[in-house]
């Protein structure tokens, strides 16, 4: 594992190019009152884990479990679900068709919002896409289109068919002139944290949060900030395949990353969300990122103790239990109290 201290923590508007773009919403009232309306809304489980706090060399390690989040298997059923709950709540969005990109949960939170409100959902999914998650769109009744040989090619695609179709994109990401819906979709996240919150007895020492294009670890973050200041440390974990927040606040601006295909697909993002990008770099106090075989040990602890996932979903238990060369510098010692998210089940 490597880490990058944070130079902009506690800073507003530090990087460069990002004046116009959004902070992550702490709305979480809003978040949790409209998700509470949703089908099969129900809390997810906050439980410690002994064992994993021994292996580790903390005090105590708390698991938020989100592998049943609404039935879909992770914490992206409240994004884009909890957008298009939000249209439907401002008007019937009967006629409305919903088209993103998608390699995994995120399509299938369009297509269980789109279902539940009487909307059509369009996804569009690369040529490496496995067919078993094709079907698993199409059974929550989404029209699947391939599109390209990599996730890059379908996102492009479905921005095209937005265009040319009069349709609603409805990406996880944000880009310049490209904001609110992504802005929107990160405050359904700030139901999961607003549940921890609510469930801690105190606050946390630290917190490690797995990013892809930070949507989960930008919103997390901006409500644990709010809720608890500057107690807890936070650090955001990626791939080292694919390290597009850690390079930016390197760079001190936005840029892509390229490398190797990660084998932490959900984690694999090379640009980040301009959204999670401005919330972290005032919010998070590190930056890590583990390599292909911490990610695959991360994952088989967690399931070593009746915790399946995969290694995108324990990313953040790979990071604390690969910290040994870092203890000291992100100030981790037998005492103390870790925060991490379960964010997925097993594939």
């Amino acid at each position: 594992m490597e880490i990058l201290k944070n130079p902009y923590r506690g800073q507003t508007d530090a990087l460069a190019g990002l004046a116009d773009i959004p902070y992550p919403s702490e709305d979480a009232e809003t978040a949790v009152q409209l998700t509470e309306k949703r089908p099969n809304a129900a809390a997810t489980p906050l439980m410690t884990q002994d064992s994993l706090a021994d292996s580790c060399e903390v005090g105590t390690v708390w698991i938020k479990d989100e592998r049943n989040r609404m039935g879909l298997g992770s914490f992206k059923a409240l994004g884009a679900a909890y957008v298009i709950a939000h249209d439907a709540a401002e008007g019937d969005v009967g006629d409305v068709t919903y088209v993103t990109a998608s390699a995994g949960n995120h399509g299938m939170s369009v297509a269980a919002g789109a279902a539940d409100y009487g909307a059509r959902a369009v996804v569009y999914i690369a040529e490496t896409v496995p067919e078993a998650f094709a079907e698993r769109l199409r059974s929550k009744g989404a029209e699947v289109v391939r599109e390209g040989a990599v996730y890059e090619d379908s996102m492009a695609a479905a921005a095209k068919a937005a265009e040319d179709n009069g349709w609603k994109l409805l990406s996880d990401s944000s880009w310049p002139g490209y904001t609110e819906r992504p802005h929107r979709l990160m405050e359904g996240y700030l139901v999961l944290m607003q549940e921890v919150i609510e469930a801690m007895p105190r606050a946390p020492n630290h917190i490690f949060l797995q990013a892809g294009v930070g949507g989960l670890a930008g919103a997390a973050a901006a409500l644990a900030r709010k809720a608890w200041g500057d107690e807890p440390i936070i650090t955001v974990v990626e791939p080292k395949a694919a390290p597009c927040l850690k390079e930016s606040i390197a760079a001190g601006e936005m840029v892509t990353t390229s490398g190797p295909v990660s084998k932490m697909g959900r984690l694999d993002c090379k640009e980040a969300s301009l959204i999670a990008l401005k919330g972290l770099a005032r919010d998070a106090d590190f930056f890590a990122t583990i390599s292909e075989a911490e990610g695959f040990a991360g994952d088989e602890l967690a399931a070593g103790v009746g915790l399946k996932s995969t290694p995108s979903g324990a990313a953040g238990l790979a990071a604390l239990m690969s910290s040994a060369a870092h203890r000291e510098a992100l100030g981790l010692d037998e005492h103390s109290s870790v925060l991490l998210i379960l964010s997925e089940g097993s594939e």
